[in-house]
């Protein structure tokens, strides 16, 4: 089986990672780490999905994702393929064959991996494998070095590249605050076919092995997630090659950190020196630009503030001009006024006293 250029910087990522954080990646102290006995996941039968997108809506409700340009009910979108986002934790995908009359639709999300490549590379621990079977990620512990992002086996991470200050590595959670609180996750109860079925993961296996054995003409007869990559947490069932609906078949059944195990040792010193320096600087200048915009911002606020306080003045130097100046129209139409009624008088006092004259 070859090996893609993807999956060695993925396992290279790890290695020197866990060079960094001895114990973080399991499989690097020869260790396997095959999930917790009693996990959770779920199982997806292409079989009974007809592509409504329900799912996609419940996953956008329940994480707070902003809404898509296209709305969940217009299915136009299904015309082409759309990968994850960091604005969309899972999609539903539309694969049509000459051969067959129907389209299939598939939904792709993480799969959460029983020993994941993504937490076994990250070295800050940002990302692990909780009991309920989801990977989840702390965004307050992540140095936005995107290691995990390389070594995922399915391209799923993504990472919020349009904020410059505060990027987060975004991806479905498999709702696990939901399943805490004995609810399942979003679009497992949203699906109106139930082509989603949540339970223990050993559970899901039987079960996808009673279908597969009822209907062998229906399925292929193999349980996509029970062994790849060490096994997910995410199952599958397909009336097709699971490789013509986008999904690889070339992955293996080892997880991705077993990979590691043991090549620390040969992991020359400079690789680790610079997975270092080079996570140091990012580190750095991500501080340096935080500290920039934070004076930037104090400035602008301090500008602005200073601005206000100036016009405030002015205005208020203004006003008292204006009073000041009306005070002094009013005076003078009041002085005119007094002198035009004195003028009036004194022409007024000649003629009565000529009046009086008269009369004596």
């Amino acid at each position: 089986m070859g090996i893609t250029r993807r999956q060695l910087f993925g396992w290279m990522a790890a290695a020197g990672a866990g060079a960094l954080a001895p114990g973080v990646a399991k499989a690097a102290a020869g260790k396997h780490f095959s999930g917790y006995p009693e996990s959770f996941g779920v199982l997806h039968d292409i079989t009974h999905c007809i592509g409504c997108r329900k799912c996609e809506a419940a996953c956008n409700e329940v994480n707070d994702l902003p809404d898509p340009d296209t709305p969940f009910d217009d299915l136009k979108v299904l015309q082409d393929k759309r990968p994850l986002s960091a604005t969309a934790y899972t999609v539903v995908n539309r694969y049509q064959f000459e051969s067959a009359s129907e389209p299939v639709y598939v939904k792709t999300q993480c799969n959460h991996c029983l020993e994941p490549a993504c937490a076994s590379a990250c070295f800050v621990k940002a990302l692990r494998k909780d009991e309920t079977g989801a990977v989840v990620y702390d965004a307050s512990l992540c140095v936005g070095c995107r290691y995990c992002m390389i070594a995922c086996p399915f391209q799923v991470p993504a990472y919020e590249y349009d904020k410059a200050f505060t990027p987060r590595v975004m991806k479905c959670t498999l709702c696990y605050s939901r399943i805490r609180e004995g609810k399942l996750p979003g679009c497992v109860a949203a699906c109106p076919k139930e082509a989603l079925t949540f339970g223990r993961r050993d559970d899901l296996i039987k079960e996808a092995q009673r279908r597969i054995n009822r209907n062998p003409g229906q399925y292929v007869d193999h349980i996509y997630g029970r062994f790849e990559m060490g096994g997910t947490s995410w199952l599958y069932l397909s009336p097709r090659s699971f490789s013509s609906l986008g999904m690889r078949e070339d992955l293996g059944v080892k997880a991705a950190p077993e990979y590691t195990s043991g090549a620390l040792a040969v992991v020359p010193m400079a690789v680790t020196a610079g997975v270092v320096l080079l996570t140091g600087i990012y580190a750095i200048a991500r501080r340096r630009e935080q500290i920039a915009e934070d004076e930037r911002q104090a400035a602008v606020a301090q500008t602005r503030a200073r601005a206000e306080e100036e016009m405030k003045q002015k205005l208020t130097e203004q006003k008292k001009a204006a009073d000041k100046e009306r005070e002094a129209i009013v005076n003078r139409e009041v002085e005119k006024a007094l002198k035009e009624a004195e003028q009036e008088r004194a022409a007024d006092k000649p003629a009565a006293d000529d009046d009086s004259g008269k009369e004596t």
